[in-house]
């Protein structure tokens, strides 16, 4: 960037330098001719009068000499161009004058013209004019013309190199001082490369320049990337995770069939009522394997889907108050001992909750809340079942009196296969722990959300959001 800044600078001092040197000749030169035609005039008219009045009485040649001619060069002319006598010879070699008889002197016109002198280097500026019979010619040397324009023009080359150091100089400073910030983006991208993917460009100048542009889009870039990252490492996590799971559950009763099997097998079982017991453990085993693989694959299935899941579901208008009431027989009856209320949501008297939904899969949902309060709140526990509208939404939630649970179990609750186990009671007969994942994933795929209120020693409060039907949405 430098060493084109610096050829672009000399191009531009030595084209303003040669112009600058060019006009300034031909003003010279042209003073030069002004001057030069000035003395031929002079000398035409004085050489005029002495003709008239008489040589001895007018002594034209000192005239011209003191008024004009100084170092000029002078001489007259007779009709066939010879030098008839000099008016004022040259200090120096004198210009080799072309033939300049009465016709060449009328066809040069009075114009300056360049001639060479006899001997040297040295040129002159001619002007011929007509006088009497023959001309009178006047030269002035262009010596000092070139002269004062060769130590013009090399005290200009040194004022530009000068320039053209201070320019380099200040060049590479601000070149420098210009790339420390691209300097800092190659740090920073050397972190990332490394493996920092927290590292981020700082703000090197305003936002609307080419450098903070710049650094705004990469720091756009390692955010997405890092976002991405950290996505990947918690969908790793997270398989991992749900791997480990699917293998604790699914061990667990493999288990128990296989030790049947070879308990069978090593005839430990001689009686009859020994082989019912463990085929009875060994169904038992087998449909709890059967559930589990089947809520797999109902999760797999509404994962890989995803929103096009919804399209499968078999929606129809209804009522969330049938959903209610038949939770309120099913804690009823698996539990006499509760104390069942059906509500509002939040108290006061149930009311209507239409939806727009599948009502096999929303009671699924439903079922699943059911077993899970059975499963993790002491028998008798008292439940509340609300049901009705709020905000313009459908509300359908299941309230307990339970153990509660923290703020960080609450937040995984939905998370498949885990359990609060340490603030809600397991009972042998718990799931998986994929009841309420699934639920979250069918509720989501209805347009709604599933919430939960809780804290330690305060119960539990599970709700169902939906969007509430109206028979005339534009009414």
């Amino acid at each position: 960037m430098l060493a084109l800044t610096l050829v672009l600078v000399v191009a531009a001092l030595l084209g303003s330098t040669g112009l600058v040197v060019d006009q300034l000749r031909r003003t010279l030169v042209q003073q030069l001719d002004e001057r030069v035609h000035s003395a031929a005039v002079v000398a035409q008219r004085l050489l005029g009068l002495e003709e008239l009045i008489g040589e001895g009485r007018f002594p034209a040649r000192d005239t011209v000499e003191q008024e004009g001619l100084r170092d000029l060069y002078a001489a007259r002319l007779g009709a066939d161009g010879q030098v008839e006598s000099l008016i004022r010879p040259a200090a120096g070699a004198p210009p080799a004058l072309p033939r300049l008889d009465s016709a060449a002197v009328g066809h040069r016109g009075g114009e300056p013209f360049t001639v060479d002198s006899l001997h040297g280097s040295e040129q002159w500026r001619v002007v011929a004019l007509p006088s009497g019979a023959g001309s009178v010619v006047t030269a002035g040397s262009l010596g000092e013309v070139d002269g004062a324009m060769r130590r013009l023009t090399g005290r200009v080359l040194l004022i530009d190199g000068a320039v053209l150091g201070l320019v380099g100089v200040a060049g590479w400073f601000a070149v420098r001082a210009g790339l420390r910030p691209l300097r800092r983006v190659e740090t920073t991208a050397a972190a990332i490369v490394a493996g920092d993917l927290s590292s981020r460009v700082p703000a090197l100048a305003a936002p609307r320049t080419e450098l903070g542009s710049l650094s705004a889009s990469l720091n756009t870039m390692l955010d997405r990337i890092e976002a991405g990252d950290n996505a990947r490492a918690e969908v790793e996590q997270s398989m991992r995770r749900f791997i480990a799971d699917v293998s604790h559950e699914l061990r667990t009763p493999l288990a128990g069939i296989k030790g049947f099997t070879e308990l069978y097998r090593m005839g430990g079982m001689p009686g009859t009522s020994d082989v019912d017991a463990a085929m009875s453990r060994i169904e038992r085993e087998s449909a709890r394997l059967v559930d589990l693989v089947e809520e797999l694959l109902l999760l797999a299935r509404l994962d890989e889907r995803g929103a096009s899941a919804a399209q499968t579901l078999q929606r129809t208008p209804m009522d969330l108050r049938t959903l209610a009431a038949d939770a309120l027989r099913d804690l009823t009856a698996l539990d006499p001992a509760r104390h069942v209320t059906l509500t509002g949501p939040g108290g006061g008297p149930p009311g209507g909750a239409p939806v727009v939904g599948d009502e096999a899969r929303l009671r699924q949902v439903m079922s699943n809340l059911v077993g899970n309060v059975i499963a993790h709140t002491p028998v008798g526990t008292a439940v509340r079942i609300g049901v009705g509208t709020s905000r313009g939404q459908a509300i359908l939630e299941l309230s307990d009196q339970g153990p509660g649970m923290t703020a960080e179990q609450a937040a995984r609750a939905f998370d498949r296969f885990y359990r609060a186990d340490t603030g809600r009671r397991r009972t042998r007969s718990g799931g998986a722990g994929l009841g309420l994942s699934i639920s979250h994933s069918l509720v989501t795929i209805h347009g709604g959300r599933v919430e939960v209120d809780t804290a330690p020693g305060q119960g539990a409060t599970f709700r169902i959001v939906l969007p509430l039907y109206t028979e005339n949405p534009g009414a």
